[in-house]
């Protein structure tokens, strides 16, 4: 595809996401962390244990440990031969006895149950049983938790918290991971003022690059600062083919439409970059471009910074999935309802920012619908709890009816 005036038919959204992640080459270098620095970072390859877990039969709660074959029935009373703690080795249960048992303390040998502490009474070194346990009661065998060889954390997958929790029980210390993906952001627009500088008369200040900056961070990226530039052609040129030099995604926002101030489709070709795909049928956010130069992926994203921020979640975060070795994930795959009317003009699939405001009486959120539908405007994403897709096809959305929507991940 050029830079021709032409105007292509545009794609859908499923076509589009497709396309956009279709640019990528997943980054193949690998880094190894100590699991303190991991959470966020792509797995790089399959984890698998070296041991069952648990490593030893132990005693699933405090209270004794015991031979089944002792016990005459309810009101049995054994002599307590001593105590068992956690991290005990080489314990032996003297014959017609019960040794006081803690909490994850190794099974002594010739025992084969353990009778919980509330179902006892004990006194004058003798424990009664007031409950008669089942054989082999409140035991973790050896291996019941977790297989020789499972598979711990699967490459490709985000590492979380309790991965690193997993992976410290196994006496694992360090993980391979993925180099973050590195992502250069640049804006365009002769209206922007610049960072820092006072804004004139009709300039605006740049949102969308400290947003995607933040945006990309937050995604796990190595997020790079290109700067804005005017609507140049040669200039963006230039620009556009030095920046693609060091990266593996470079994301802009504005100048991608038609307009005749519109530089950034034939600045692009110009660089010598390969469009794949051009406008979307989204509102809000059609004018959305994919290619690549040289090695580097290219998305070029709307300059209204709704559109660019929807654009993100659409379009970007997918490719960075794959740029980490992570299977990218549907958008805006959980269940809601529409907590009101929510109108809709047939035509283009709309993504509308949502505030949950509780759940339904089968548990399903209720989503408010906020914003009147302006690409220029973040004032609704403020208050917004995510986004919701309402479909292509669709007249509007009534009270009740199921929505499709991607809650924003919340810290903490």
């Amino acid at each position: 595809m050029n830079a021709s005036s032409a105007m292509p038919p545009m794609i859908d959204v499923t076509a589009a996401r497709e396309i956009a992640v279709a640019q990528i080459t997943p980054v193949r270098a690998v880094r190894d962390l100590p699991l303190h620095a991991a959470p966020g970072r792509i797995c790089a390859r399959d984890v698998t244990a070296t041991s069952a877990m648990p490593f030893f039969t132990n005693s699933a709660m405090d209270g004794f440990a015991l031979r089944h074959a002792d016990l005459a029935g309810t009101g049995t009373l054994l002599p307590v031969a001593g105590t068992v703690a956690a991290g005990a080795a080489g314990t032996f249960l003297p014959p017609g006895a019960a040794l006081r048992i803690f909490t994850g303390a190794p099974l002594p040998l010739g025992a084969d149950s353990v009778v919980a502490l509330e179902d006892t009474s004990e006194a004058g070194g003798r424990v009664r049983i007031d409950v008669m346990p089942d054989i082999g009661a409140n035991l973790r065998l050896a291996g019941s938790d977790q297989p020789l060889g499972a598979c711990l954390v699967a490459r490709g997958a985000r590492i979380a918290p309790q991965h690193v929790g997993l992976l410290a029980a196994n006496g694992i210390t360090r993980i391979a991971v993925t180099r973050r993906p590195r992502v250069v952001v640049l804006s365009t627009g002769d209206e922007l003022a610049a960072s820092g500088a006072p804004r004139a008369e009709g300039q605006i200040h740049d949102a969308n690059r400290p947003m995607l900056l933040a945006l990309a961070r937050a995604a796990g990226c190595e997020a790079v600062d290109g700067g804005t530039m005017p609507d140049d052609v040669d200039a963006l040129s230039q620009r556009l083919a030095g920046l693609c030099a060091s990266a593996d995604l470079v994301l802009s926002s504005g100048g991608v439409s038609m307009g005749g101030r519109d530089p950034l489709r034939p600045a692009f070709v110009r660089a010598g970059g390969e469009i794949a795909g051009w406008r979307v049928a989204v509102k809000p956010g059609k004018p959305v471009m994919f290619g690549r130069l040289g090695g580097t992926a290219f998305t070029g994203l709307p300059g209204n910074p709704m559109a660019a921020f929807v654009g993100f979640h659409l379009f970007v975060a997918p490719q960075i999935d794959r740029l980490s070795g992570a299977n990218p994930l549907p958008f805006a795959r959980w269940p809601g309802r529409a907590a009101s009317p929510w109108p809709h003009r047939p035509g283009r699939q709309d993504i509308v920012p949502v505030r949950c405001l509780g759940a339904d009486g089968t548990g399903l959120p209720l989503l408010e619908r906020l914003g009147k539908g302006v690409s220029a405007t973040l004032f609704p994403l403020a208050a917004a709890d995510g986004l919701a897709v309402i479909p292509a096809a669709s007249g509007g959305i009534a009270t009740g009816e199921p929505v499709d929507w991607h809650p924003f991940r919340r810290e903490g």
